[in-house]
């Protein structure tokens, strides 16, 4: 496909990266990742609930993984902060009776001390003080978080130089938090994968809407950059990556 084709349909991505909830559909069947995590977050989640239990999802997304769970909406609550997301939890799940509140501060969230069970939180932000003050005593926090080397050879071929965004987020380091603040660590597992593009506009996409890995990333300032992902495409019909992932679950 000849430069200015290539730049047309990078800008048409560029222009499209936005989602609803963490709706990665745009590049379904484009990209792979996350495909042979060594566990299964819903499998784990479910193992520790029962309807008896109230739970809590911080940083929700658009509330997809908290609904799939079918628990009992007067014993769930959910925040989220990114505003989008906010108007499109509040659709959701205030009509459910879901206990939903608006949050952006992991040290302030606002419900009672000791209130939950169990408390949620995937790819989101957390504090390990904060959830030891709302679980109640022996209560369960469950969190798979993206480490700190995520995406980084990626970032270096088009942003080369990049700092990592949060180099605290690891494993050995975030498991001494929480055992600092009175957690029993009962899982604690990470594990380095493989991600997959198939076409750079995939890529252009994702690295729009993963911007805190890809600050100020556009088009036309990685062209070049593109330009010599494209070639790997052509040659070799993918780009790969590595995915940094961490699991801990800790009891109060």
């Amino acid at each position: 496909m000849k430069e200015k084709n290539l730049y047309d349909n990078w800008k048409k991505e560029e222009k499209d990266a936005h989602i609803l909830g963490w709706d990665f559909s745009h590049i379904y069947g484009r990209y792979e990742e996350e495909n042979d995590l060594p566990w299964d977050y819903e499998k784990i989640v479910k193992s520790y609930l029962t309807n008896e239990k109230k739970i809590m999802d911080y940083d929700t997304g658009g509330a997809e993984f908290l609904l799939s769970l079918n628990h009992p909406y007067n014993m769930t609550a959910a925040t989220e902060g990114y505003e989008p997301n906010v108007r499109l939890c509040e659709e959701r799940l205030l009509p459910f009776g879901v206990d939903f509140k608006k949050c952006s501060s992991a040290e302030n969230i606002p419900f009672e001390n000791e209130c939950f069970d169990l408390v949620l939180n995937r790819h989101g932000d957390f504090n390990p003080n904060e959830i030891h003050r709302l679980l109640k005593k022996q209560g369960i926090f469950i969190t798979e978080q993206v480490g700190s080397e995520n995406d980084r050879d990626l970032v270096e071929m088009v942003l080369p130089g990049t700092p990592q965004p949060f180099p605290e987020l690891n494993l050995k380091a975030q498991r001494e938090k929480f055992k600092a603040v009175g957690f029993e660590i009962i899982r604690a597992e990470e594990c380095f994968k493989p991600i997959k593009f198939y076409d750079v506009g995939a890529f252009v996409w994702f690295a729009h809407i993963i911007e805190w890995e890809f600050p100020n990333f556009s088009v036309d300032k990685c062209f070049d950059k593109l330009m010599c992902m494209q070639k790997i495409v052509d040659e070799k019909g993918i780009i790969e990556g590595i995915i940094h992932r961490y699991l801990i679950v800790a009891k109060k």
